[in-house]
């Protein structure tokens, strides 16, 4: 919610059920098998994915 600029309370709804759990890419096989490393962090991606989502979907 803090990367993409929502302010609302966030409320959890604890008669639904968890949902999927956390996980977390590990990009060091495909670094190994054919040279892939990312260029930015994960926030950073999701910020930047927001704000361009934000100036081609809403305008």
């Amino acid at each position: 919610a803090r990367l993409v600029g929502f302010k609302e309370k966030i409320e959890w709804d604890t008669s639904k059920p968890d949902g999927q759990p956390r996980r977390r890419l590990d990009t060091s096989r495909a670094e190994r098998e054919f040279g892939f490393k990312a260029k930015m962090d994960f926030e950073e991606g999701l910020k930047r994915t927001s704000e361009w989502y934000k100036r081609n979907c809403f305008s």
